[in-house]
């Protein structure tokens, strides 16, 4: 079962194309971290899903419901955390949390109890007056209490502290057991550590969505070595980028990994050589597709 589905959904702000026919599956109990530049389409997606945004094309389901008609009592399992999420300042943290709770039939006491005591919330003190890392605590409390069966954050680390990060990420995977959750960020370090599936969207369009472990197959970072100075190929497979060569030596990050094909390409090309390759990172992975997209902005990476 899908806990977030897309078809073709499209966003157009007069001429530009946010999102572009963006097909998107996010299986049930899965943590889905959404990837990609600023400018990718991310929040624009996300607004979309929560139904903030309507689409121009296409439509998106949330735990089995047109995203279109989300509202009222069809939000009650659904918790959404924004970097830019505005906050009733003149509130304390206690109004703000009480504020909530009849919304929610599902609200948890004494969850929201051990949360207040897990992030050091300060109840009696007004929203206004915390640091950045502490709203986006009194948000992410707001948004667990009530043990949503789907947690959308939008850029919930982004600028906070590492202690701070590290805190918001523990408490989430703590109460976050039985949910889904959609989270963008940068963080790609972080998000490393517990992401079970990955996305990276870029101009709009979703280049490629899958588990994480499928990732750390696809991509490799290869380098092959010679006893003596290796041929400069004419041309090399689209699936090999950055590609470069000095001497004896030539390395490329590949998008397709097979051992037994990808060897053979090698050996196509440079003759007997000797090959290692070794996995990449969430953040090289990024960082290898937004270089891509600077070089060649028309190119995609098959799904």
């Amino acid at each position: 079962m899908n806990a977030v589905e897309t078809h073709a959904l499209t966003k157009r702000f007069r001429k530009v194309e946010a999102v572009s026919d963006l097909d998107m599956r996010i299986e049930a109990g899965s943590i889905y971290a959404l990837m990609g530049p600023n400018g990718a389409g991310k929040t624009t997606l996300i607004k979309m899903l929560m139904n903030l945004v309507s689409p121009t094309a296409g439509r998106a389901v949330i735990l089995g419901i047109a995203a279109s008609t989300l509202r009222g009592r069809q939000l009650e399992s659904i918790g959404y955390v924004s970097e830019n999420q505005k906050l009733p300042d003149w509130m304390t943290v206690g109004q703000f949390l009480r504020y909530w709770r009849p919304f929610y039939p599902s609200w948890d006491g004494a969850l929201e109890e051990h949360l207040t005591e897990r992030f050091a919330l300060p109840l009696n003190r007004k929203l206004k007056n915390l640091s950045r890392g502490m709203r986006m605590k009194a948000s992410l409390a707001s948004a667990l209490a009530f043990r949503p069966k789907l947690l959308v954050l939008d850029e919930p680390l982004s600028g906070l502290d590492p202690l701070v990060r590290d805190d918001l990420i523990e408490a989430l995977l703590e109460q976050a057991v039985h949910s889904t959750v959609l989270i963008s960020s940068h963080d790609l370090a972080e998000i490393d550590t517990f992401a079970t599936h990955v996305g990276f969207m870029d101009d709009g369009r979703l280049r490629f969505s899958g588990p994480i472990s499928e990732v750390r197959r696809r991509f490799r970072r290869v380098e092959v070595s010679a006893d003596a100075s290796l041929p400069v190929p004419s041309e090399t497979p689209g699936k090999w980028l950055h590609f470069s060569i000095d001497g004896p030596r030539a390395s490329w990050v590949e998008t397709e990994w097979d051992e037994s094909a990808s060897a053979q390409s090698a050996i196509d090309a440079f003759g007997n050589v000797s090959i290692t390759s070794s996995p990449l990172t969430l953040r090289e992975v990024f960082l290898t597709l937004a270089k891509k997209r600077g070089s060649s902005s028309n190119s995609e990476v098959a799904n």
